[in-house]
């Protein structure tokens, strides 16, 4: 599925298409809805830069006691 915004959303939002898309997903990351992952596939972030700007928006990166034992497993 593709989205189109609108000129004047983005004009009205004072973001760039890139920047607006970056903070759908950190607020999709936020509820919940997409993984870190998904976050940094769609909108091309490192990792350093998607925590980054998980920092800028006061955010912490999901990571609970099954995501350790998943990792520690891999």
């Amino acid at each position: 599925m593709s989205m189109t915004i609108p000129d004047d959303i983005l004009q009205a939002s004072q973001m760039t298409e890139d920047e607006l898309k970056v903070e759908i997903a950190i607020m999709l990351y936020q509820q919940q809805k997409i993984s870190s992952g998904k976050v940094r596939a769609w909108t091309g972030l490192t990792v350093i830069e998607f925590q980054h700007e998980l920092a800028r928006h006061g955010l912490h990166i999901n990571y609970d006691l099954d995501d350790l034992q998943a990792d520690i497993k891999t």
